[in-house]
């Protein structure tokens, strides 16, 4: 026997139809809020993912030669490829533009809770700006997308150039080390790495919790009133979100204003969205101009994930040998309005109402000789055990009501 690859998933009718019934909700809210849907590759140059995060990145990477011995690679995110996507197809395009998408990924890593080695992605970009109401816009939508899950969540926000200031007499390598830190929540890490006076200075920027508070120990600079506009109009969109200069993302590549969302119920790895302003397309040979966007763990979201059940009845036609294609007319009827069932393997009537019960069937709808010559059918209630003979459109105003 062979089984799936580690690190994959078989996803069975009930769990699929949960995961498009939150798929689907996420989707309105981007339509809703005037993004439009694109799709990029599986597969790209593995360049596009060094170039973005270092080589060191090709040991997480489903890399691979083709027969032209090309040098690719499964993606194992979707921001590369959509600014990839924007430098081939739309960069003479009026900005800014406003995408979202939704997809697979691939990374070679140790599986867990919530962490696969195929897993899927939601996400969207602004490119072309990085002005506050961008920024506010693409935090708003994030939010309006957790509370349409009906996940409970605490939302972070941060400035990288706030932290940036208070290590402004590091290169800029050392910065970058101690944003990683950052990242990782190592205290200890960030003690050793700085000396005293500056490490307390950082210390006491992390555990701000009010622009006034920031002020007091950088002063009043361009990137603190920024942030200032920013929350302003997320109060106005009706955010709840947490000041916290901590946010550190911990990629290099990211500018200004930084988020992550969390989500109760999934442990430590509980962080489902991270983003911020970011400038990538210059990297790939595009137009030196910003970006805001935002990924969600879609999987980490499922684990946790509680749709609202609601009730599709579910329609087995019965007919008998004669009548089949009475029964193939009926069933076509039916499938406009509820999930219907006509059997395939030419059973007969008790086999048939056997197998409606194994598949969960609501009713049961009986074709033999004689109804059909009547004009009739008879309409099993399957739960109760009742039956009863009548015309189609009878039926239909019967389902209806129980619909």
């Amino acid at each position: 026997m062979i089984s799936r690859p580690r690190g994959t998933r078989d996803f069975l009718p009930d769990t699929m139809a949960r995961r498009r019934d939150l798929e689907g909700r996420m989707r309105s809210v981007f339509e809703r809020w005037g993004y439009d849907e694109i799709a990029t590759p599986t597969f790209e140059h593995l360049e596009l993912f060094t170039l973005k995060s270092g080589e060191a990145i090709s040991e997480e990477l489903y890399a691979f030669k083709d027969r032209g011995g090309r040098d690719l690679a499964l993606r194992p995110e979707l921001t590369a490829p959509v600014v990839r996507m924007y430098i081939n197809e739309l960069k003479n395009a009026p900005i800014p533009l406003k995408f979202y998408y939704f997809g697979n990924c691939f990374r070679y890593e140790r599986p867990q809770r919530g962490r696969f080695r195929e897993f899927w992605q939601f996400g969207c970009e602004i490119i072309g700006t990085e002005t506050p109401e961008a920024e506010a816009e693409v935090i708003a939508l994030a939010s309006a997308i957790m509370n349409e899950t009906g996940v409970r969540t605490a939302l972070h926000i941060g400035n990288l150039e706030l932290v940036r200031s208070v290590l402004e007499s590091l290169t800029a390598d050392e910065q970058a080390a101690i944003m990683r830190l950052m990242d990782k929540n190592d205290e200890e890490g960030l003690k050793e790495a700085l000396d005293p006076d500056l490490a307390d200075k950082l210390f006491d920027l992390i555990s701000s919790r009010s622009c006034d508070e920031i002020s007091e120990i950088i002063g009043e600079t361009p990137e603190l009133d920024h942030l200032r506009k920013v929350l302003l109009l997320l109060d106005c969109y009706g955010v709840e979100y947490q000041l916290n200069p901590g946010v550190a993302r911990g990629l290099e590549y990211y500018t200004g204003i930084v988020f992550e969302i969390y989500a109760e119920g999934l442990g430590a790895e509980n962080q489902v969205c991270g983003g911020g302003s970011y400038r990538l397309i210059p990297l790939f040979g595009g137009p030196d101009i910003p970006s805001t966007g935002f990924a969600i763990g879609f999987d980490r979201i499922m684990e946790i994930f509680e749709p609202e059940v609601e009730k599709k009845l579910r329609i087995a036609v019965v007919p008998t040998d004669d009548v089949r294609e009475e029964g193939v007319r009926i069933s076509k009827i039916l499938r406009t309005r509820y999930k219907t069932y006509l059997d395939i393997m030419g059973r007969n009537l008790k086999s048939q109402l056997n197998f409606a019960d194994k598949w969960n069937a609501d009713y049961a709808i009986i074709l033999g000789s004689k109804e059909v010559a009547a004009g009739k059918v008879t309409l099993k209630n399957l739960a109760k055990g009742e039956q009863q003979t009548m015309t189609f459109d009878e039926c239909l105003e019967i389902l209806d009501q129980n619909t």
